[in-house]
């Protein structure tokens, strides 16, 4: 029945067809790409990625600050549980403005897993 009501509506809807000019196109297709990739200038240095993932563990309301390092492991340095980890993935994804899969971030439990995730995804920023 779906395709006898869509055929029915395609056969009396009119779109109107120009041609392009197929050199200008490719030319606003490049922009437009070149435009939107994250890896110009606006690219995370590795640095930068772990100043503000220790930032962020250090700010973890059950953290000691003078304990995280680049070296760090949430559970067995920190003494924290999963629970807690996935709130500090949750809070790396809001710092970077990234979306972390669940399957890669079960994977993130220690800064150096963090930071080397982030430092390597094209999106962080």
């Amino acid at each position: 029945m779906a395709s006898a009501l869509r055929g029915a509506i395609l056969g009396h809807v009119r779109v109107p067809i120009r041609t392009l000019d197929r050199s200008r196109s490719l030319t606003c297709l490049q922009t437009s790409i070149r435009s939107m990739s994250s890896h110009g200038d606006d690219h995370l240095t590795r640095e930068e990625v772990v100043d503000r993932v220790l930032d962020v563990v250090k700010s973890f309301p059950k953290v000691d600050p003078a304990k995280v390092t680049p070296d760090v492991h949430f559970q067995t340095d920190l003494g924290l549980d999963s629970l807690d980890n996935v709130e500090i993935v949750m809070a790396l994804e809001e710092e970077f403005k990234l979306e972390i899969p669940d399957k890669e971030a079960d994977q993130i439990v220690s800064c150096p897993l963090a930071i080397e995730y982030i430092a390597a995804h094209p999106m962080a920023s």
